[in-house]
């Protein structure tokens, strides 16, 4: 058969590290990524981007952890390189404290991580109203710049993008072999996923170069993650929360949570506020499927559902969901062989 054509639906950082695995691992497929939404405009942007796996309920943990340390390894090598300043990508060391010692005092990643261990009590001196913390090393992803780094790196490698709103899988059918569903939050309404659900998640970015660890609430609602040129502050989780305008009480609440893990940002400066919609789900939703109308037949791949993780396996999610083309890719030229005879 011909190339393969290859549409991936969706440009947030899942949709993008897909279509650079597909073009990467079936360089004879072209490639085109669709979306109604690029970089700035993304969910994706508006995270914070940290490598804390969040954990779903519903795929193996050993499959998450698997995800977990590809993405790692992947972003450590982008760290190390020329162009770790250009993708947004640094190291940044710090806390994770808790008010009550956590169950799990060693979480499923924290060999995946740099130095891992229990906080010494000096250190906990720093914060008062917790009794027990983890200190680690990770990797931290600036949000737009890796979008762009990563849409540069598919326009090296050949792969188009068009901005296009996809309302339904099946409009593609005349124009693609093979479809990618990467569509974020768009699942819910694109393909009717009624186990989908947005979890609103506000921060704000701030400007306070003095803070260099990061800070994190065990409970994951109350963080500090200094970026490049800009520090995180979180956060909420809203479930079916679809509202993406921003709140001035909640900005507020952050903000005070935020000060009191570390009081010296009373003095930050230029605060922005950005809202994004987690998509969410009881499992990362990494499947293949075959759609069909009239004995016509359209293979998709959905790689969504990632939730506040994201960042943390988006590597790892696009490294299988591009297994599952490459499979596929195998059983349209099986088909092909077959008519031939």
């Amino acid at each position: 058969m011909a190339a393969p054509k290859v549409a991936v639906v969706g440009a947030g950082v899942v949709g993008l590290s897909t279509a650079l695995c597909v073009a990467e691992t079936c360089p004879s497929c072209s490639v085109m990524v669709l979306s109604d939404q690029f970089s700035p405009n993304t969910t994706s942007d508006v995270a914070a981007g940290i490598l804390i796996p969040h954990t779903y309920p519903g795929t193996p943990i050993h499959v998450q952890k698997q995800w977990f340390k590809e993405t790692f390894t992947y972003l450590f090598a982008i760290s190390n390189s020329a162009e770790a300043s250009e993708a947004g990508i640094h190291l940044v060391s710090g806390w994770q404290v808790f008010k009550n010692t956590p169950k799990e005092e060693l979480p499923f990643w924290s060999d995946v991580v740099l130095g891992f261990r229990p906080m010494s009590e000096a250190e906990l001196q720093k914060f008062p109203q917790h009794r027990f913390g983890q200190a680690f090393t990770t990797l931290k992803c600036d949000c737009p710049p890796y979008l762009l780094w990563l849409e540069k790196r598919l326009k090296a490698t050949g792969v188009q993008m068009c901005t296009r709103k996809v309302a339904d899988l099946w409009e593609l059918h005349s124009e693609y072999n093979i479809v990618v569903n990467c569509a974020g939050i768009g699942a819910h309404q694109l393909v009717g996923d009624e186990k989908l659900f947005p979890v609103r998640g506000q921060v704000l970015k701030v400007h306070a170069p003095w803070v260099k660890n990061f800070i994190r609430d065990g409970d994951g609602l109350t963080y500090i993650y200094p970026g490049i040129h800009r520090v995180t502050l979180g956060g909420t989780r809203e479930k079916e929360s679809w509202s993406l305008s921003p709140d001035p009480g909640t900005t507020k609440d952050i903000f005070d949570r935020c000060c009191s893990l570390e009081p010296s940002l009373r003095g930050a400066q230029e605060m922005k506020v950005k809202v994004g919609l987690r998509p969410s789900r009881w499992c990362v939703r990494l499947q293949r499927e075959v759609l069909s109308q009239g004995g016509v037949k359209l293979p998709v791949v959905h790689n969504y559902g990632h939730g506040a993780g994201g960042f943390s396996v988006h590597r790892g999610t696009a490294k299988e969901a591009a297994r599952l083309v490459r499979e596929c890719i195998a059983a349209l030229q099986g088909s092909t062989s077959k008519a031939k005879l």
